[in-house]
């Protein structure tokens, strides 16, 4: 089974929220909320994939020194396995926008189980809600 390695983040807000985004008509799992990221490109660290992706899909500029590295998640999936290591971010520069997303929503950590999400992102909404 492949084995796909994403680099996921929890941007978090001034007000202590946290940022979803929710996934494209078109793409897998179409519909479903949850933390900006994506799959690492060869040679590429995760620190610097979610670099990447943020601008890509937010338009906001974020420096290595501002991601920490908080948990990862582990899904099987039927066909592949996910391996997620997640970061959180506070600090960025630039307006979050919605550029390759259909929607982004703020929310209080402790309403994040109320989003659909992947499979692979829901342990994380669980840890979240007692992390932040």
């Amino acid at each position: 089974m492949e084995m796909i390695l994403v680099s996921a983040c929890v941007l978090v807000d001034v007000d202590g929220r946290v940022l979803l985004a929710r996934r494209p008509e078109g793409k897998a799992m179409a519909g479903l909320w949850e933390f900006p990221g994506g799959k690492l490109e060869p040679g590429e660290t995760p620190e610097e994939c979610l670099i990447r992706e943020l601008g890509e899909e937010l338009g906001i500029n974020v420096t290595k020194s501002c991601l920490a590295p908080l948990t990862f998640a582990s899904h099987t999936y039927p066909d592949f396995h996910l391996l997620m290591p997640l970061f959180v971010c506070r600090r960025w520069d630039g307006v979050v926008r919605p550029l390759e997303h259909s929607e982004l929503r703020w929310v209080k950590p402790a309403d994040l189980r109320t989003f659909d999400m992947p499979p692979a992102d829901e342990p994380v909404a669980s840890f979240l809600q007692d992390y932040l």
